[in-house]
């Protein structure tokens, strides 16, 4: 994400991997999927870390990413390689204020298998990029979130 792509998500722009907005952002479909089913919550606003938004709103925004990580962990529940999802708001090459969800699976390598993603070395990797493969699970976590979203979980 970048922030030119943020300012149209925020103009109005709905660009094809949102999945939804949410009440404290965009829920969006990574560019990048090494490991399918990656996704992110942008906040809205301008924060830059979690501890710049007062208390309702960051529970918003924490239960938002929860609902993501739902959404996620329910589309996946078909694959028998699904092991966990992690949850991660790190801000180092992005400062705004976003949420990674990341899908877990037992064929990972050993060496990168209990491993933060980042150290995979081809995470972002042209191959990797979301294409017409993803775009059934792309459909899926979009449709649960949406129903999370509208039953209030």
């Amino acid at each position: 994400m970048s922030d030119g792509r943020l300012a149209a998500l925020r103009h109005g722009e709905k660009p094809p991997n949102l999945l939804a907005e949410t009440a404290s952002g965009y829920a969006v479909f990574g560019d990048h999927q090494k490991l399918p089913g990656y996704c992110l919550l942008i906040a809205r606003g301008e924060a830059e870390h979690l501890t710049d938004l007062e208390p309702p709103q960051r529970t918003a925004f924490l239960e938002d990413l929860a609902l993501l990580g739902q959404a996620v962990f329910t589309a996946l529940q078909g694959d028998a390689a699904f092991r966990r999802l992690n949850y991660e708001i790190l801000g180092n090459s992005w400062s705004h204020l976003h949420g990674h969800v990341h899908a877990r699976y037992v064929w990972e390598p050993d060496e990168y298998r209990s491993m933060p993603v980042w150290r995979y070395p081809d995470l972002h990797a042209d191959e990797h990029l979301a294409g017409p493969a993803h775009e059934e699970l792309r459909e899926r976590i979009a449709l649960e979130l949406q129903a999370l979203l509208i039953g209030g979980a």
